[in-house]
């Protein structure tokens, strides 16, 4: 296999001709052995190649542009490096990529609030390239220098496979990762923005939007996501796959119940790869879908939530249905 030497001039208000800096943290030998070749083969500069600890040192280096955190299992140092590198990335503007594993994933998520990382849940070495990618293809300014024809002709038939990707994930993943919310995304609720119809005309003769009708009851909410689910027992699972909707149900029913939910118990609804959920969780949160709620008395923990916007648009929907939602799968 060819193998492509990805050399990066760096945008116009950095240091000329320096390639972009990269921090690893793995407590692993061999995948930060890995992690390196990949970086540098990317065109990378390393600036740190460590244990997860070192990020605890008083002198710590500074970080690199990116930086890429592999953190399977979380103790209390885990829990405090996490913490602290969350809020140096928030504050230098670093590119955060962490991978960890199913069972230490909620107290990952908990420590990252600030920083916007990508988080990567057992990922492949092919994800964590991806995830570089990722990381590159929000630097507009990044220009590649001179390479060779066979090189060139090599990263043009990546960039179209890539591309086919990436249209299919912006679909997924509606637009752009930096889109406030309510601009160009597959999630907004146009129709939570018109008036429910049950309004009514006012003394004025104008329309006045009606009383934000009930949450369903949570009962039905379950047996339509048990019905849901049920459809995998007869066909793949990926020719119904729709996380944002599955996400959304689940929710529904927990708010309805009073209940919390998990960053990990919410993956597990998504009926998709976590990485690929915590994607949707991303984007929907973006949207003003989902917010982030915080454990109070534990701050190694926080959930994910509805929004007041999404349960209003949830409520309407199920509003609408009226008695014929109980029929639906």
């Amino acid at each position: 296999m060819t193998q492509v030497n990805f050399a990066y001039s760096a945008p116009a208000n950095d240091a000329v001709g320096l390639p972009l800096a990269l921090s690893i943290y793995a407590n692993r030998a061999h995948l930060r052995g890995t992690l390196r070749d990949d970086a540098e083969a990317a065109g990378f500069r390393i600036a740190e190649l460590a244990e997860v600890a070192a990020l605890l040192d008083g002198e710590a280096k500074p970080l690199g542009e990116v930086v890429v955190l592999d953190c399977p299992e979380v103790g209390v140092a885990e829990l405090a490096a996490l913490a602290r590198l969350d809020m140096r990335a928030a504050h230098c503007g670093a590119h955060l990529i962490v991978s960890t594993s199913v069972a230490a994933l909620d107290g990952v998520f908990a420590c990252l609030d600030q920083s916007n990382p990508q988080i990567l849940v057992d990922p492949s070495r092919a994800e964590r390239v991806i995830a570089l990618g990722r990381v590159l293809g929000r630097m507009p300014n990044l220009r590649l220098r001179e390479m060779s024809e066979e090189d060139r002709l090599v990263l043009l038939r990546l960039t179209e496979q890539v591309g086919q990707i990436a249209e299919r994930l912006e679909r997924l993943g509606g637009g752009s990762p930096a889109a406030a919310p309510g601009e160009d995304s597959i999630f907004r609720f146009e129709a939570a923005k018109r008036p429910f119809s049950g309004a009514v005309d006012d003394a004025s003769g104008r329309l006045a939007r009606a009383t934000r009708p009930p949450l369903p009851d949570p009962r039905l909410v379950r047996r339509i996501i048990r019905q849901r689910q049920l459809r995998a027992r007869f066909f793949d699972g990926e020719l119904f796959g729709d996380p944002a909707w599955d996400m959304l149900l689940d929710l529904t029913a927990a708010r309805a119940e009073h209940n919390r939910v998990s960053v990990t118990s919410l993956c597990i609804a998504s009926g998709v790869p976590p990485t690929t959920a915590l994607r949707w969780i991303g984007q929907m949160t973006e949207a003003g879908l989902f917010q982030r709620v915080e454990d109070e008395a534990d701050r190694r923990r926080a959930f994910v939530a509805l929004t007041d916007k999404a349960a209003d648009a949830m409520a309407r929907y199920f509003a609408e249905l009226g008695t014929g939602a109980s029929r639906l799968v």
